[in-house]
């Protein structure tokens, strides 16, 4: 696999990293190269008042059949519709912290699978009603329960088979069968090449066949990387390194966007060669730093990249982890 550390670089010098800014905060914002190319929308997400909807927001984003958006934050997970408005919401401690989210067409409805690193579980529930149809807390079939059980990603696999990481502790990731059976678990903690320093974030990607597990090693040293792995818990190969700290990823076709927490997202093609840089924040006081008030947000430049996902149209959704809560739509220029 392609090393891309000097890729981040030469994307920076090309200039693919830094958007036009507008004048005020009404005004979209172009970012990112070629096929790549996105317009802001401005306001989008928020009320009717102009303030952040969703507060503190620490989560990730999906998007269901009909193009709806959710996005997760400390108080619970909100839906909006394509244009912005907020249509419903689920709160409350059952709903709540949800680090990463992904979300699959059953054959009873579509459902939303979470990790809850301050709840210590994973989650699955029904998009639409809300309704929980499991849990997943620590298996205590796979040894000792350790003092701290943070699950930071989740995905799942074609057959129904649930991978749930906990990358804010002991770095393993654990396999569980549809029903929740734990199957077995993988990944240790260190720095070496099989190793995790914080498994962050991870998905299916489908752009292999068979599908791999996608994973956001977000502390590698000296800077993060994405891993493959099989979905039998094999170690493939080191995909992309020097991509600062990767908190999660989100595959359409043969693209994959990469939220970084130090304030930008990359775009990898089905080579995995960085093809745009979205939002790049130059300040380093302001990428990486959770606490910019909404006052302070700059449209077209991100803070703390957490989440995002496309919808069947290109367009990409996009979470900071951010004390106002921000979540912002990139339209894809056609």
């Amino acid at each position: 696999m392609k090393n891309c550390s000097t890729s981040v670089a030469v994307a920076l010098v090309l200039g693919l990293a830094l958007p036009v800014l507008a004048a005020d905060k009404t005004q979209p914002v172009r970012m990112g190269s070629g096929l790549m190319t996105f317009d802001t929308t401005p306001g989008w997400g928020l009320g009717p008042d102009g303030k952040s909807v969703i507060g503190p927001c620490h989560g990730g984003v999906v998007v269901d059949k009909d193009g709806n958006i959710y996005t997760s934050a400390h108080a619970g997970v909100f839906v909006f519709s394509p244009e912005g408005k907020a249509l419903r919401s689920f709160l409350g401690d059952k709903y709540s912290d949800m680090h990463d989210m992904k979300i699959r067409e059953e054959a009873d409805g579509e459902f939303i699978y979470g990790a809850r690193n301050a709840n210590a579980e994973g989650i699955k529930f029904n998009a639409r009603t809300g309704d929980i149809v499991l849990k997943l807390p620590f298996p205590t079939e796979s040894g000792p329960k350790p003092e701290k059980f943070n699950p930071t990603a989740i995905t799942v696999a074609p057959n129904g088979d649930i991978f749930l990481s906990d990358g804010y502790a002991s770095d393993h990731i654990y396999k569980f069968d549809k029903t929740g059976k734990y199957l077995m678990h993988f990944g240790t903690k260190g720095n070496g090449l099989k190793e995790f320093n914080t498994a962050h974030g991870m998905t299916l990607d489908t752009r292999y066949n068979p599908p791999r597990l996608l994973i956001c090693d977000r502390n590698h040293a000296p800077k993060g990387r994405l891993l493959h792995y099989s979905l039998d818990g094999e170690f493939i190969a080191e995909v992309v390194t020097g991509l600062g700290m990767p908190t999660s990823a989100s595959v359409q076709g043969d693209y994959v966007s990469v939220p970084d927490l130090h304030g930008r997202l990359v775009i990898l093609d089905k080579n995995n060669t960085i093809v745009a840089v979205l939002g790049y924040n130059a300040d380093p006081a302001k990428g990486g730093n959770y606490n910019i008030p909404q006052a302070d947000w700059i449209e077209g430049v991100f803070s703390g990249t957490h989440g995002s996902s496309w919808d069947k149209d290109g367009n990409l959704y996009v979470q900071d982890w951010n004390v106002s809560g921000r979540i912002m739509k990139l339209a894809r220029v056609k």
